[in-house]
């Protein structure tokens, strides 16, 4: 958990490639309906490999997210692994497939920096209340 002024941002496990078994997947799909019943919840900054298709994983938990009626803000990570008409086709099939519009979906690359500025942005409105 990271503390800013007047703000926590919760830092939850990676569950795609975490080597668990199904109790503790369960219990971690738990916790993460607990984190989202929270009245003062600002949204959630999902990360994504854009190179790697929705695992049942990814599903459960845009399950779990639409459950709890989150604003969700999906970092489409790793953005440089692909070419330009790759990485767009991507991105397009990533929105279509979590039912997101175009401002909650972002591209980056931590490598590069791109799309970090557009995150830094979006996450700001996540937390203004202004993200549509």
């Amino acid at each position: 958990m990271f503390l800013l002024p007047g703000l926590y941002y919760l830092d939850l496990p990676g569950y795609g490639y975490a080597r668990a078994g199904k109790a503790q997947r369960a219990a971690f799909r738990g916790l993460v309906k607990h984190a989202l019943r929270r009245e003062r919840l600002r949204g959630v900054v999902w990360l994504l490999d854009i190179r790697h298709p929705l695992s049942a994983d990814d599903q459960a938990m845009q399950d779990v997210l639409a459950e709890g009626q989150a604003q969700v803000l999906a970092a489409l990570t790793k953005g440089d692994k692909l070419s330009p008409g790759k990485r767009s086709t991507r991105e397009r099939e990533l929105r279509e497939e979590l039912g997101l519009p175009e401002d909650q979906v972002v591209l980056t690359s931590a490598r590069t920096g791109d799309g970090i500025g557009e995150l830094r942005e979006a996450i700001e409105g996540l937390v203004r209340g202004t993200m549509e």
